[in-house]
């Protein structure tokens, strides 16, 4: 079974209107307006995206993001902080009651996952599903993801890293006891890899973003339709980054 999808490639914005723009697009789908929908794309500034429910002065050391011209931003879905910097980010949308969004969040995982493991592929990767939404190459973390089910909708989105900055990424988040910061660098270089040090080539932004829509297409059995989004998209996904996720009482709100 083919399933029909629109493809939205939306290249790079800021941390609050990437964000705007994927619960655009939650909306859009959920009304029924716009059918189940992929989009790519990417963040500049680089920026640190916390989950729903951790909170701010925990996770993130503001100052230093306020020093590095970093973006710091709340996501509406749950899991860790997460440094977006070199990378390409997904997120798909889809109705509850579509066979992709299985009621099983590990089984919904394992089947959307699986458009970035075959996205890896077509890169020349291969790589695995590493439950509950990780994606593992060479044995190191490629990939992380995150989901939420809002408006009888599922909303999954997640990262593939090119490069990793580990050390960067130490100075903008807060660790437990700062005389442990050397071991966790260390560890977290031995753990989390990005494509371009795994193939040891540079895989630009646009070789990446053709691989993935490849991938999805490829592992969800989809039809991609490329398109731009709606001028009521366009509109809704920045009124949502300027009510919403610019405001910092969202950000801060934990």
């Amino acid at each position: 079974m083919k399933y029909d999808f629109r493809l939205l490639r939306t290249g790079f914005h800021d941390a609050a209107f990437n964000m705007g723009f994927d619960e655009a697009i939650l909306e859009s789908v959920a009304a029924g307006v716009q059918k189940p929908t992929l989009r790519l794309y990417a963040w500049k500034p680089a920026a640190v995206s916390i989950g729903f429910f951790q909170g701010l002065r925990d996770e993130v050391d503001t100052d230093s993001c306020a020093a590095h011209g970093v973006d710091v931003v709340r996501r509406i879905t749950g899991g860790g902080a997460v440094f977006h910097q070199a990378e390409i980010t997904y997120s798909i949308v889809i109705p509850e009651t579509s066979p992709l969004a299985p009621k099983s969040i590990l089984d919904s995982y394992g089947i959307l996952c699986g458009g970035v493991i075959e996205g890896l592929r077509g890169l020349g990767l291969e790589s695995s599903f590493a439950p509950i939404n990780d994606i593992v190459s060479g044995g190191k973390k490629v990939s992380g993801n995150a989901q939420t089910r809002k408006k009888n909708c599922l909303l999954q989105h997640g990262t593939v890293l090119l490069d990793v900055d580990v050390e960067l990424m130490f100075d903008l988040l807060k660790v437990p006891a700062e005389k442990a910061k050397g071991k966790l660098i260390q560890d977290v270089k031995e753990r989390v890899t990005g494509v371009n040090a795994l193939l040891g080539r540079t895989v630009d932004y646009s070789e990446a973003e053709a691989a993935m829509a490849s991938g999805f297409s490829k592992a969800l059995d989809a039809f991609l339709t490329e398109s731009g989004p709606s001028a009521v998209e366009l509109d809704r996904a920045g009124e949502i980054a300027r009510t919403k996720f610019a405001d910092p009482s969202w950000t801060g709100r934990r």
